[in-house]
Order: structure tokens, then sequence, then C-alpha cells
């Protein structure tokens, strides 16, 4: 089973340019997008109507145009949730949960914090409601995907010694994957690859993806009874149509 996260920073753009190409070629079971930046009952049937997968979206209706999170798959799931009991967090369309035959999966767009750390506090705020529900499930079959806005260890942060104090790098941000991981979940990708600089994200400006610059903040985290199954986990930095990239586990 193959498992793509990619935050797309907006469906239009994408659907435009790489998405159908890029969907051909890899032929995934399951895509988790997140920042669609759209009503889905706007969208066109070609965006919404993928030959071959069941598509799933929640919108913000806090901020039209903002946020927003959809999931394609194969497998039809047995239910379909959009809201978690956090009410900006689910006014604004960051979480899809599937719940499939013989497992779990949570699709996250998690808030940024803001580069002046405005929304900090509500960043923090959501990852403390969220582990409770983390911690139930760690021993069920669950994979929490998606763009948590948080690149954990100096690896994952091409210039960490100055990015100390940056949204997405300080150490409150670190310390909630460091406790996620404390819980039992494990990141696939550095399971896989635990000395390994990759990125999935590249401010646009200065030509920073060309340089590779930039910082690892989306994840797959599967739960202990997926740990054996991780075969492998696929960064792809060489995809185009976003500031971040696709990546993706295969179980």
């Amino acid at each position: 089973m193959k498992i793509f996260t990619w935050n797309v920073n907006g469906i239009r753009s994408i659907f435009k340019t790489t998405f159908i190409d890029w969907l051909k070629a890899n032929d995934p079971d399951i895509v988790c997008l997140q920042e669609i930046k759209a009503d889905f009952k706007e969208l066109p049937a070609e965006y919404t109507q993928i030959n071959g997968y069941y598509a799933y979206f929640n919108s913000s209706f806090l901020k039209k145009g903002h946020s927003g999170v959809a999931v394609f798959t194969k497998i039809k799931p047995v239910s379909v949730e959009t809201k978690l009991g956090i009410k900006r967090f689910n006014q604004e369309g960051r979480c899809l949960k599937l719940t499939f035959k013989d497992f779990i999966l949570f699709n996250f767009y998690i808030p940024n914090g803001g580069r002046d750390k405005r929304d900090m506090a509500y960043k923090l705020e959501v990852y403390k409601k969220l582990f409770p529900i983390f911690k139930k499930m760690v021993n069920k079959k669950v994979i929490l995907a998606g763009d948590f806005n948080i690149a954990h260890a100096e690896l994952d942060v091409f210039n960490a010694k100055q990015n100390q104090n940056s949204t997405m790098f300080t150490p409150k941000e670190r310390e909630q994957i460091s406790k996620l991981l404390k819980l039992g979940y494990i990141d696939a990708f550095r399971h896989k690859y635990p000395e390994k600089k990759s990125y999935t994200w590249w401010p646009y400006w200065r030509n920073l993806r060309e340089r590779d610059i930039g910082w690892r903040i989306d994840y797959c985290f599967v739960s202990k009874p997926f740990k054996s199954l991780v075969k492998n986990a696929l960064m792809q930095k060489e995809v185009l149509g976003s500031d971040h990239c696709p990546f993706g586990i295969v179980l």
C-alpha cells in the first residue's frame, strides 16, 4: 500500500500543472492533500471525480479560500469524520479522519503559528487537544499524515542554528513532535533514513528550492502495529507545483 501526503498550496493550481500526471506516474492507493484553498462545492468535477478514487474534502468556512484538506483513496472507508472537538480547527477545515476496515488514517494541516508568532498559542493548543486522541489510538493501526508545520530535529532544517527561535523550530514546537514519538508513534521517514537530510518545504524566495535550503515539516507517523510494515519512505523533491513536495510511505 502506497500513501502520500502533499501540501499543494492551492488545489486549482496543482490540478492545472502537475497533479494528474504525478498521480498516474505514482499510482498511490491514498493521497492526502493539505492547503487546498477552495470550497469543494465550487470545484469542477474533474477535481473531485478522479477515475478509480473516492474523494473526500474538508474546506474552511471560517475564511474562504484558506487552508482545507482532501483525501483521494482507492480503498473505500467505513466512515469519514471532519471534526475533532477543536472549534477553530474544525472551522478552518484542517483535518479528515478516515476509518477503514483495517486501519485509521488522519490527514492534518496543523496551523503554522505565524512568522510573528501571533497564532503560536492556537497552534500549541491544537497539539494539546490532539494528544489524548493520539494516546488512545497508539496500539491500533493508525497513520497520521500531513503538514505538521514543525521541523523536529536539526537534521530537518538547513540552517538549524540560525533558526532556533524561528516559527516551526522553536523548542516548544519541537517538543510536540518529541511527545508524539514518546507516545509510541514512529516517524516513517526517519525510521527508514535516520541520518538523511531531506526536506519537504522550501520558501519561494531566493531560489531556495534550487539550492535545497529547506525544512522537513510534512510527515507520516505510524502507530506501533505499523512499525514493522514500513517498507520505504519516498521524498519527491523533484516534483514541482507547490512550495512543498510529495512525501509517501510504502506499507
